[in-house]
């Protein structure tokens, strides 16, 4: 079996160490990053955020495009990645992604939530392999979410004990 971690780093991918910068969702109100039950993770919201800048804000449909949005859902792959590090120390515990819920902010005839999704989705099967990358997935075209960004997601994740 391939080392997601070392796959991360072939790859370049510059995932967040929310250690050092701590996690942002705590700008969004009161939470905490993760809560762990046995060997199940259940990580907070996760956006298309870079430090305290949004990488992409607006509507899918409106002023984004389906591109523009696969790209949200890549860069908060990339925070979701940061959060399981931060939670279990090497994305190396993973076993599997179990779930994702996601919400993208989109016009109400926008009907391609699912391909945005996917940007997240195609990273998890890139970094994880198609066994532990792949989870379940439902995506939801909302009206807002905070601060203008147009893609978040919740996961549940299976790690190692």
């Amino acid at each position: 079996m391939t080392s997601p971690e070392k796959l991360a780093l072939e790859l370049g991918l510059d995932i967040p160490d929310f250690d050092a910068m701590g996690y942002y969702g705590a700008d969004y109100g009161t939470m905490k990053p993760f809560h762990r039950i046995g060997n199940i993770l259940f990580l907070s919201g996760h956006v298309a955020q870079i430090g305290e800048r949004i990488t992409h804000k607006g509507r899918l449909g409106a002023n984004l495009t389906t591109e523009q949005g696969y790209a949200a859902a890549r860069q908060t792959g990339l925070n979701v990645l940061g959060g399981i590090r931060q939670a279990v120390g090497s994305l190396d515990r993973v076993k599997s992604i179990i779930r994702t819920m996601n919400f993208v902010v989109c016009t109400p005839d926008y009907e391609e939530v699912h391909k945005v999704s996917s940007g997240m989705s195609d990273l998890f099967v890139e970094v994880l392999g198609r066994e532990r990358g792949l989870g379940g997935r439902v995506t939801i075209g909302v009206q807002a979410l905070a601060n203008g960004v147009c893609f978040e997601t919740w996961a549940s994740v299976e790690v190692m004990e």
